[in-house]
């Protein structure tokens, strides 16, 4: 199917988690094999962002340098919240980003995480305006963002500007009904509104690729001839109005792995659709703290205690034993929102008093501190 005039394959490549060397640089010679395959075998789409550090660098050698520009199709994005006091300070991302990666312009455009406090920056540096002057100059093709909040506020974003194109969204079957996230809703939402959706995140991070064990039992007595990962990028690419889906790639192993099921997709039928619910369910059964993230709580802490994004990262660890993930979570959850540490608890209990979930809180922020060590 043809989305904003354009045939793609429904898996792209993100460039975010490419492979590394042991000195911490970009395995250059690993990603140019990728690119290869990637290629051959039909697929186009690839994802980089001015945020991603060697990103776009790493394309420009692997990919827009060795193949003719009508061969593939670049998004890369835009994160005006990120060091940026002025409006130039914004473009000038822009301008990078054209710098680095040589490609003379860009398919698809995307600001760069929108929501929460982040949302205002694009509008007080008047960053719409700017990506459609560019459209209009041929230096971009499609204008669209990418999001992680509520649904309540992608439908604030996209009634004010229905002139977005489409939307990057986080969705994966672990995140579907989850509280925190809110895929299912987020993707309703785009729906409602007619917009393009372009999947980030269907591996959760690679999360879903090693789930716990007993999500791996239902699949395995599905199918165990086929990879953990498979499931959930066809969960995503089965959904209706998906231009891609972006699997972060970091080996060539996972290349082949992906390009193998996807090369000739196939939506899940009414058995594997089953079989998905079921992992789905089972994972939301396992034990974990049950926060909803209404943050009651917060509004209440003398301490400014980023609660609801402590137990996230405490649940994510809990889950899947990953502990480097989990910290980062932690850092995107609590510290970026400006909120202090698990371990900063005076345990006045103010908040046990307003949560509706009845959670120990203070008993289980113990848990975090001593988890993350703060």
């Amino acid at each position: 199917m043809a989305y904003l005039g354009e045939e793609i394959k429904k898996l792209g490549f993100g460039l975010m988690r490419l492979p590394k060397l042991e000195d911490g640089t970009i395995d250059l010679e690993q990603v140019k094999q990728m690119v290869d395959l990637f290629l051959s075998k039909g697929f186009t789409y690839f994802d980089t962002a001015w945020a991603y550090p060697g990103s776009e660098e790493a394309i420009r050698a692997a990919l827009i340098e060795r193949y003719p520009r009508d061969k593939f199709t670049l998004a890369t994005k835009n994160a005006a919240w990120i060091n940026c006091k002025t409006r130039e300070d914004a473009i000038a991302q822009f301008e990078t980003s054209l710098a680095r990666t040589g490609a003379g312009y860009f398919d698809f455009y995307l600001l760069h995480n929108l929501g929460e406090t982040r949302t205002e920056f694009f509008e007080r540096f008047k960053m719409w305006d700017f990506v459609f002057e560019k459209k209009r100059e041929g230096l971009i093709k499609h204008v669209g963002f990418s999001f992680h909040s509520t649904p309540e506020e992608l439908d604030e974003i996209l009634t004010a500007h229905p002139e977005a194109e489409f939307v990057q969204l986080q969705i994966n079957y672990a995140d579907w009904e989850n509280p925190a996230i809110q895929s299912r809703g987020c993707y309703e939402v785009a729906r409602k509104h007619g917009k393009p959706i372009v999947i980030m995140e269907p591996i959760k991070g690679g999360m879903l690729a090693t789930p716990p064990d007993e999500v791996k039992a239902v699949f395995n007595a599905a199918n165990p001839d086929v990879s953990l990962a498979s499931w959930a990028i066809r969960f995503a690419a089965s959904l209706d109005g998906v231009i891609t889906v972006l699997s972060g790639m970091s080996t060539l192993d996972q290349m082949k792995d992906n390009v193998a099921y996807m090369e000739n997709f196939v939506r899940l039928d009414d058995s594997e659709r089953a079989t998905v619910e079921e992992a789905r369910r089972v994972l939301a059964s396992l034990p974990i703290i049950p926060c909803t993230t209404c943050d009651y709580c917060a509004k209440v802490c003398p301490q400014n205690i980023g609660i609801s994004g402590s137990f996230t990262a405490y649940n994510i660890l809990t889950l899947y034993k990953n502990k480097n993930f989990a910290d980062n979570q932690y850092n995107w959850q609590v510290k970026m929102h400006g909120k202090n540490n698990a371990g900063d608890c005076i345990k006045c209990g103010a908040c046990e008093k307003v949560c509706p979930q009845h959670i120990k809180i203070r008993g289980e922020l113990v848990k975090v501190a001593k988890a993350f060590g703060r």
